[in-house]
């Protein structure tokens, strides 16, 4: 590999988009064409809130590691999004009032009691690799929200279109996340096509958004496996 320049590091970033994003799943696919049962639906809700609530312990342990007041300041607007100000909700509460909207109790959703294995291990795996890899590794795994906008689109058209369980009340998550995933993607690729400067750099950031987009897709995958097909969640999961 030679060095890129960086308008080719992110061509090549979007060309993992392309192949891995979790938009290509079979489960992704199911669940906007109106495929997948309540209790499918609500297997997915409940295991996805567990990413949702992870992500401002990721982004935390992010902000302790930035040198300057005005990187801290970018990043922490990221916790505000997902935690909230203290009077307007943020992502996680939206998440939650998606999982009441499907009818699913909110202490048992917070007590991830129902968590499939696979999801703890994956979101955990990324709570890890963010607090362990190099500044730039980390920031660069935040870029599969270069994709998000087009998931979120569909996601929330073909749940509306298929399913009468759903509401647009339910889906309140999404919306935000239009917007607040663009400004995101701006500040994170500027500093990662600013600092890939050498081949190395170059490679570990392609992996970290590999790896991202390998997380997001194993958690689909354990969602598959345990309510679709064979349908064989394991002891102590969530069962519809």
């Amino acid at each position: 590999m030679n060095l890129m320049s960086p308008e080719a590091l992110e061509a090549a970033l979007r060309a993992i988009g392309e192949e891995r994003y979790h938009i290509l799943h079979p489960f992704h696919h199911m669940l906007h064409g109106g495929k997948l049962t309540k209790g499918q639906v609500q297997a997915w809700a409940l295991n996805r809130y567990y990413y949702q609530a992870s992500i401002p312990a990721k982004d935390a342990s992010l902000i302790a590691r930035l040198p300057t007041p005005e990187l801290r300041r970018e990043w922490r607007r990221r916790l505000e999004d997902h935690d909230g100000d203290g009077v307007h909700p943020g992502g996680v509460e939206r998440w939650l009032a998606l999982t009441d909207g499907l009818g699913l109790d909110r202490d048992y959703v917070v007590s991830l009691k129902g968590l499939l294995p696979g999801t703890r291990f994956a979101v955990d795996a990324y709570v890890q690799f963010v607090r362990e890899r190099s500044l730039l590794e980390a920031i660069a795994s935040s870029l599969t929200e270069m994709f998000s906008p087009n998931i979120i689109s569909q996601r929330v058209s073909g749940m509306l279109r298929n399913y009468d369980f759903v509401t647009a009340e339910t889906l309140t998550y999404f919306t935000p996340r239009l917007t607040q995933a663009p400004q995101d993607v701006a500040f994170a690729l500027s500093y990662v096509k600013a600092h890939a400067d050498t081949v190395e750099k170059q490679e570990q950031v392609l992996a970290a958004l590999r790896f991202k987009c390998d997380l997001l897709w194993a958690q689909l995958d354990a969602l598959h496996v345990a309510y679709v097909e064979p349908a064989l969640p394991p002891p102590g999961a969530f069962r519809p």
